[in-house]
């Protein structure tokens, strides 16, 4: 199964690598994004494509955290890092396909839709563009699959969206997000994907994720567990610089990280028979009939003369109420193993 160009797995979401600016409009780097992006096993990079005066008016104040990014304005910040253009892009979705990595990169205006539509087969709507009309409506006319975050949207906001869109429900996903940079673990609200899921039955769901990343994404393992198919993530080759999107992002350590967590909780979770490989376990572990007490050809057993002890390599101890009052055939001495060759029929 796929989402427009990007697999979809019955046993872990799909990861994208959301490297956005971090490049910091440096070609070279920005394919080491790539790298790192394939190296860690995520399904597609993403990058962010936009011009400041296009989506900003420069009286914008900042909506993020100012002690990690110290830029007051939206129109400086954005002015800073919106210097690669259609060449560079081009190049960077020609690297993608070497490295066999689905290229994405978010738009945020309508004139880049018809110009970087044939790099995509997957559009991704910010949150920020959620009731932005013109956006919506030139997307949905592309008829490709659509990542929609829902980041400080009501469900009416939502379903706004979905109207405009027009798409199939198997061409969206819905992805549950919160827009605040970092988002705090307690305000990451990640049960409301199960809410989504209820909600919106037929269409994929996903999640957007801002938190402070730990070792092992613990808060994109939550999201996966309550439903969330399609994961993003902001993605770093360096989470201690400060600025933009580095300090709320994974790296490539912590993805190989969550992967492997995925990998054992499917080994923890899978249904087998448990009993062919515990063989060992069920002969030694469990007990058998023994004698405690000598007794002479022909005696019969009570219950005073017999002891459960392990290994089960004779009568099992499931058989006590059946061997009692019958007679044995040899004599047997304290410690011998009860056999049914030892019982008279």
């Amino acid at each position: 199964m796929k989402f427009g160009n990007i697999k979809l797995y019955n046993d872990r979401p799909s990861v994208i690598a959301e490297a956005g600016v971090n490049h910091n409009c440096n070609l070279k780097l920005a394919k080491k994004y790539i790298d790192y992006a394939k190296l860690a096993g995520a399904d597609a990079v993403k990058f962010q494509t936009y011009k400041a005066d296009k989506i900003v008016s420069e009286n914008s104040p900042a909506y993020w955290d100012l002690s990690k990014e110290k830029t007051k304005s939206q129109y400086l910040l954005f002015k800073k890092y919106d210097k690669f253009n259609f060449s560079d892009y081009s190049k960077l979705y020609s690297y993608c396909k070497k490295k066999k990595i689905t290229f994405m990169s978010t738009l945020f205006d309508v004139e880049s839709i018809d110009k970087y539509n044939r790099f995509l087969q997957v559009y991704k709507i910010s949150s920020s563009d959620i009731n932005n009309i013109p956006l919506l409506r030139k997307i949905s006319q592309k008829k490709k699959s659509v990542l929609i975050s829902t980041g400080a949207s009501s469900l009416k906001e939502i379903d706004f969206a979905l109207k405009i869109l027009k798409l199939p429900k198997n061409k969206i996903c819905i992805m549950h997000c919160v827009l605040n940079y970092p988002t705090k673990d307690v305000d990451a609200n990640l049960d409301f994907i199960k809410r989504l899921r209820l909600r919106y039955p037929g269409y994929l769901i996903g999640y957007s994720d801002h938190t402070i990343p730990d070792d092992n994404l613990t808060s994109l393992l939550v999201a996966y567990q309550n439903g969330a198919q399609i994961i993003e993530k902001h993605f770093t080759h360096n989470k201690k610089l400060l600025g933009n999107d580095h300090y709320h992002a994974m790296d490539k350590n912590n993805l190989i990280n969550f992967f492997s967590l995925i990998k054992k909780i499917n080994l923890l979770k899978k249904i087998k028979n448990n009993r062919i490989g515990q063989k060992k376990s069920i002969i030694y572990a469990r007990r058998s009939i023994y004698f405690k007490n000598t007794l002479s050809k022909g005696s019969r057993i009570r219950s005073k003369d017999i002891i459960a002890k392990r290994p089960a390599l004779g009568i099992s101890v499931k058989e006590w109420d059946t061997v009692l009052k019958k007679n044995i055939r040899v004599n047997v001495q304290p410690g011998d193993l009860l056999k049914k060759s030892m019982l008279e029929k």
